[in-house]
């Protein structure tokens, strides 16, 4: 991919681009004890995770936020997340449905969830017309990753050919919990692009590194210093068409188990391979930390106190910013 070094201009517009933070918040929350732990308490006035991503992305330059959620769950989040969010910038919901699919395909009768991270972000495909980064409600990803990811989506030839996606990585040693498993795309980086992503999703943390136990297949060792996905994309919606096409294939393939889904490491790398898209690693000085199990919570209150104690927040978040 050629050198992005364009002013941030809109074609179409001739203006500044300010792009949209699209938050996967229709997560089930199984591994968390029953409670939701993207409205759980972390900060020390009773901000979530959730409030630190939205102050960092719109200090970052981002014009709105669009929530990713399971529909039964809207009241509640409504009351505990948007009435606190909407004053400080404007907010949309798109509900995750295991039924919205495809032209032509319907979901088994005994399909519960929905289809996984990429048919959630697909499921935004009439609300976001503007670039935009995915990010998940439970992540805390800092102040500098937004920073990077925003002047990237800024840019003005993302459309391509080929389409010039993004990705924030991380390293895997940086991402794991002390408390159990968790799912990690796993990506292969050559010249600051993503080559590829294998999506594994039982990687325990070891004393070597760590290693993926998947219940199916062989172990695999694994060194800790892969970069890995964090499901911090940036994009522009020429995507929406392109998962669709991924899914529909996927559908096919695996519309009878009960247990597929449809990752966003998998669509991107479907459009890498097939050589539709690139996708530019972004890197960034932020640190990364979540909430997989309520065992990680009281590292991550910590984490966040340390950052306020340093003063890279207020400790009333909202009161600092219109």
């Amino acid at each position: 991919m050629a050198a992005l070094e364009f002013p941030a201009i809109s074609r179409a517009m001739n203006q500044p681009v300010s792009p949209t933070l699209l938050i996967l918040a229709a997560g089930m929350s199984s591994r968390y004890g029953g409670a939701s732990k993207q409205t759980d308490t972390m900060g020390p006035c009773g901000e979530t995770l959730l409030d630190y991503s939205v102050y960092d992305a719109k200090a970052a330059g981002f014009g709105r936020i669009v929530f990713i959620i399971r529909r039964e769950g809207e009241t509640a989040f409504r009351e505990r997340v948007v009435a606190r969010l909407e004053p400080h910038i404007p907010v949309a919901l798109v509900y995750q449905d295991s039924t919205d699919l495809p032209a032509g395909f319907t979901p088994p009768a005994d399909r519960r969830k929905p289809w996984g991270t990429g048919h959630a972000v697909w499921a935004a495909r009439h609300e976001v017309r503007e670039p935009f980064c995915v990010i998940n409600a439970d992540d805390y990803y800092g102040r500098d990753s937004f920073r990077v990811m925003a002047d990237y989506l800024r840019r003005p030839d993302l459309d391509g050919p080929p389409f010039a996606w993004s990705m924030v990585g991380f390293q895997l040693r940086n991402t794991l919990s002390e408390h159990g498993k968790v799912a990690r795309g796993i990506c292969r980086v050559e010249n600051g692009l993503l080559r590829s992503v294998e999506e594994m999703t039982a990687i325990y943390r070891t004393d070597s590194g760590a290693e993926n136990r998947p219940p199916d297949g062989p172990v695999v060792p694994l060194t800790g210093s892969e970069t890995v996905s964090l499901n911090m994309w940036g994009f522009t919606p020429a995507l929406f068409a392109e998962f669709e096409a991924s899914l529909a294939e996927f559908l096919t393939q695996k519309a009878g188990d009960l247990s597929a889904e449809y990752y966003i490491p998998l669509g991107v790398d479907i459009a890498i391979r097939q050589g539709k898209a690139v996708c530019r690693v972004l890197p960034t000085e932020s640190q990364w930390f979540g909430v997989t199990y309520q065992e990680d919570k009281p590292r991550v209150v910590a984490a966040v106190q340390s950052l306020v104690d340093a003063g890279e927040y207020p400790s009333l978040l909202w009161s600092a910013q219109d």
